[in-house]
Order: structure tokens, then C-alpha cells, then sequence
């Protein structure tokens, strides 16, 4: 997934480059390519960070594994 994101932001980079001013230029590559590439790389995210939280959550709850007695 990331090897597509990489590509996206080069070709956003090229058309960034090709812009008459640098405002335009940074706006496009803001609007382009971080703002729609962060909203997307965040919502394929999601399940991940909810499937974490989980097993965070259940691990909380199980009692330390440690040696018992004192050395």
C-alpha cells in the first residue's frame, strides 16, 4: 500500500513542479496529493487501530505472568 502512496505524491510532486507560481504550486501538492493521500491512508487505518485497541484492552485485563515467588 505504501509503494502506491509514494507514487501518488511523485506525481502530485511533478505537477506541483510544473505550476507558474510556488503558491500554486504548494497548493497543489497540499490539496493533491498530502490532504486526499493522509484521509486515505487514515480511514484503511482504522480497522487496524480499532483491532489494536482490543487486544490492548483484553490484555489490560489478564493478570501478570511473572514469577510468584519472591527470589
Amino acid at each position: 500500500m505504501y509503494i502506491v502512496a509514494i507514487g501518488w505524491l511523485y506525481v502530485v510532486l511533478m505537477m506541483a513542479l510544473s505550476e507558474n507560481s510556488v503558491v500554486a504550486g504548494v497548493m497543489t501538492f497540499f490539496w493533491y496529493g498530502l490532504a486526499p493521500l493522509a484521509l486515505l491512508l487514515w480511514l484503511i487505518g482504522t480497522p487496524r487501530r480499532k483491532r489494536s485497541g482490543v487486544a490492548a484492552k483484553e490484555d489490560a485485563g489478564e493478570p501478570d505472568r511473572g514469577d510468584p515467588q519472591p527470589d
